[in-house]
């Protein structure tokens, strides 16, 4: 019995959790800007359907590092579950995909 790695489904699982997060992250930092120059913000809809997609992780980094939506209790309980679900479900996809054993 053998364990076989698949780099191409460890790369797509990595990949789409990187982009969904770094697009959190941006979408987070631009609406920070709007805000300081009393510009147009970004619907706060965008930030959770992102969040639920699984960009939880770039969200609480955003409300860390740029301090943005960090007294919004709704933001902190969505982007902090859905963090959790979505690294769980990651560990689940890594094990059904990226390992196999023959």
């Amino acid at each position: 019995m053998e364990l076989y790695f698949n780099p191409t489904a460890m790369g797509i699982i990595f990949g789409y959790y990187a982009i969904v997060n770094i697009a959190l992250y941006t979408m987070m930092v631009v609406d920070k800007k709007r805000a300081q120059k009393n510009a147009w913000r970004i619907p706060e809809k965008n930030m959770y359907i992102l969040s639920v997609l699984g960009g939880g992780t770039g969200g609480l980094i955003a409300m860390v590092f740029k301090r943005h939506k960090n007294r919004h209790m709704d933001f902190i309980l969505v982007f902090t579950t859905t963090a959790i679900l979505h690294m769980v479900v990651a560990f689940l996809l890594i094990g059904k995909f990226a390992f196999h054993v023959n």
